[in-house]
């Protein structure tokens, strides 16, 4: 394990995470490239061996259940404590109890284990959200050892409906996206979770990436990339930002990807960031925003052995 991870238990639960995890929407295929296993089990090794123990996917992410389905070949060959495992549901077979049943079944089999340590309800509506039986269904999954715990990924940043719910729906945790472009979520989303003692997955860490620093205005996405779909427009605004961030923001020397990752868990209410990664060297620049001098190791919910 990686000597200078940090870890962070997820709101008031047991779960000891790394503040650093890997966010894998892209092992689905709708970022501009196809993951091999072999590619899957290089990237979630390093993983490991710096430290970082939570992966973040969905039921959702690729077709038939492809990125649950190559994380399941990595847990093939270790310890299934060695990893904690956050998915969700809703897009496939629907907000119904039944149909929210079998999404979980066949997670759970995608994924080749007999639970999943954080379930999470993906960006439904308030409408979705109320859906009779659904909540006392999933109680009763994780009573019965299939769920550990269960969390919300909000759809809309200020979704104050769901997230003031979550302490009575028995929700451990929100994911929610939130960087340095996007703050709405300090306004309303953070200090209620705060108050409710919920852990926090702050997905999008990098603004798809244009907090890498790596991209110019103009610069364009293959047609299977989420991003081409969106606004010239609104890309290149993004871009001109992320580069003014980086000229007066981020310190002489340190590179932007993992100060971004860092300012995201400087705030007192984030327990990890869940950025994706495309090969071992991003896994890599990953993990070093735990180094960062800005994640502090007296946040509220700092893991102490």
């Amino acid at each position: 394990m990686g000597q200078r991870m940090k870890y962070r238990r997820l709101g008031s639960t047991e779960m000891r995470v790394s503040v650093v995890g890997v966010g894998a929407w892209q092992f689905g295929g709708d970022w501009g490239k196809d993951f091999t296993q072999d590619e899957v089990d290089a990237m979630l090794r390093r993983a490991k061996e710096l430290g970082i123990n939570l992966i973040d996917t969905s039921a959702c992410y690729g077709r038939d259940h492809l990125s649950e389905r190559l994380i399941g070949g990595v847990l093939e060959g270790d310890s299934r404590e060695d990893w904690i495992i956050a998915t969700k549901f809703g897009h496939l077979h629907g907000w119904t109890p039944a149909g929210v049943r079998r999404t979980l079944e066949e997670s759970l089999e995608a994924l080749g284990t007999d639970y999943v340590d954080l379930y999470q309800f993906h960006s439904g509506s308030d409408e979705d959200f109320d859906t009779p039986g659904l909540w006392e269904m999933l109680a009763e999954q994780v009573e019965a050892g299939k769920v550990r715990r269960l969390g919300d990924s909000i759809g809309w940043n200020g979704n104050t409906y769901q997230t003031g719910q979550a302490a009575d729906k028995g929700f451990s945790a929100i994911q929610v996206v939130y960087n340095r472009l996007d703050r709405t979520p300090e306004t309303e989303v953070l200090p209620l979770c705060e108050q409710q003692d919920l852990g926090v997955l702050a997905r999008v860490p990098l603004a798809s990436g244009f907090l890498s620093g790596k991209y110019e205005p103009g610069d364009t996405f293959p047609d299977n990339d989420v991003r081409s779909g969106r606004e010239r427009e609104d890309i290149d605004a993004q871009i001109r930002e992320a580069q003014r961030i980086k000229a007066e923001e981020v310190p002489q020397g340190v590179e932007m990807a993992p100060w971004a990752l860092a300012w995201c868990l400087k705030h007192p209410a984030v327990t990890c960031v869940i950025p994706g990664c495309k090969s071992v060297e991003q896994v890599e620049s990953n993990a070093g925003a735990a180094e960062l001098d800005i994640v502090s190791a007296d946040h509220p919910q700092a893991w102490t052995d």
